[in-house]
């Protein structure tokens, strides 16, 4: 049995926010405005409160019972064009049971993730990147082996043109595992909208990011998520604008800052969700420091295990045929282990080290097209 619900954009088409369990519109913090998902006709809807979390989409959410039915939302896409899918879950001890919820949360027959939760207070979130194929994608919640299958936001993203295309897109979908700002000012990412004071004291609304991907912050700290940090790494910004019209256009304020590898390397370790697996992986580059006309900056990528990679040299400027531009090479289709460690180290004949401004990781995540219920 399969059980669907509708649920309608509610920005622009392609652009749907979904307040799971809510009962109001709202606009919040960010500009980004918010639907409730009342046109459900099944589920619980809980209230939550949880300490130092004050968004309003995380004090409501959607549960579901735990028996062998899924349960679906079923989104109005574009056929033939990418989208972003975020689904994020904050439990909140909402069922007053303290058994943490496990249970999996699938694209259409597709088995997308499983969700564990480990702490009552932290938010869980999924991305994915595919391709519609059809008018509609679903997104169901089943399976729970503990707890209760649970949401609290669903949102979609519409992308433009080529990005994120891949040669193996029709049967791929690509699940998100990192998406990290390098050289970040504080722990906060970047993401859709800011406001902006004006004469008057009037506020309007830019977009960062608009296609609102998330940039995590390279600040933040979290057990193995970026740890081996070499000595004398540093980080440097910029106020000039960057040309990033290009390739998958990361928001120019992540291409505004960067480290740098002052001692000749950049060196961190990751741990990759979903990995080990196949991947798509790119780096994003801008030169954003003046260098003297007898200064260079030309350093390799090497990744344990992977002699071959490490060949390519890399010049920024040269590459992107001038400072503050967008220069991005990468792989779409790369073998990764799950606790990753990588380097980027200076060529012998380089006067300055390494720089990163940001970098983008995500599985391939084959496409089921069995039954639904199945």
């Amino acid at each position: 049995m399969r059980v669907t619900g509708k649920a309608m954009p509610t920005f622009y088409y392609g652009f749907v926010s979904l307040d799971c369990g809510g009962t109001t519109k709202f606009t919040d913090e960010i500009g980004l405005q918010w639907t409730p998902d009342d046109k459900l006709t099944y589920g619980t809807i809980s209230t939550v409160s949880v300490a130092n979390e004050t968004r309003k989409q995380y004090t409501t959410l959607r549960h579901f019972p735990a028996d062998s039915r899924k349960y679906c939302y079923t989104l109005d896409v574009v056929s033939r064009t990418r989208y972003l899918l975020r689904a994020s879950f904050l439990y909140g001890n909402f069922d007053n049971n303290n058994v943490y919820p496990k249970f999996d949360i699938s694209v259409g027959a597709t088995h997308w993730s499983t969700i564990v939760i480990s702490d009552a207070n932290s938010i869980e979130m999924r991305e994915l990147i595919f391709l519609a194929s059809t008018p509609t994608v679903t997104v169901c919640l089943s399976n729970a082996t503990t707890g209760q299958p649970f949401i609290s936001t669903l949102e979609l993203r519409q992308f433009n043109g080529s990005i994120y295309y891949t040669q193996f897109e029709e049967h791929f979908y690509l699940s998100v595992s990192a998406r990290i700002n390098f050289g970040a000012e504080s722990d906060a990412p970047i993401r859709y909208l800011k406001p902006f004071d004006m004469l008057l004291c009037n506020v309007f609304w830019y977009p960062d990011d608009p296609f609102d991907r998330i940039w995590e912050s390279d600040s933040v700290k979290k057990a193995n998520y970026l740890v081996d940090v070499a000595a004398g790494t540093d980080k440097i910004s910029t106020k000039a604008p960057i040309d990033v019209n290009r390739d998958e256009m990361p928001p120019v304020k992540v291409m505004q800052t960067a480290v740098v590898g002052t001692n000749g390397s950049l060196t961190y370790r990751l741990n990759l969700d979903g990995f080990p697996g196949t991947g798509w992986a790119f780096t994003y580059f801008a030169e954003i420091e003046d260098l003297g006309p007898n200064e260079s900056r030309k350093f390799r990528l090497v990744l344990p295990g992977q002699p071959d990679i490490s060949k390519a040299v890399v010049n920024i400027e040269e590459n992107a045929q001038g400072k503050y531009r967008l220069y991005e090479p990468g792989f779409t289709n790369i073998s990764l282990p799950f606790v990753l460690s990588f380097r980027f180290g200076k060529t012998y004949d380089s006067s300055r080290g390494p720089l990163l401004n940001a970098m983008e990781i995500n599985m391939y995540l084959e496409k089921n097209d069995g039954s639904l219920d199945g």
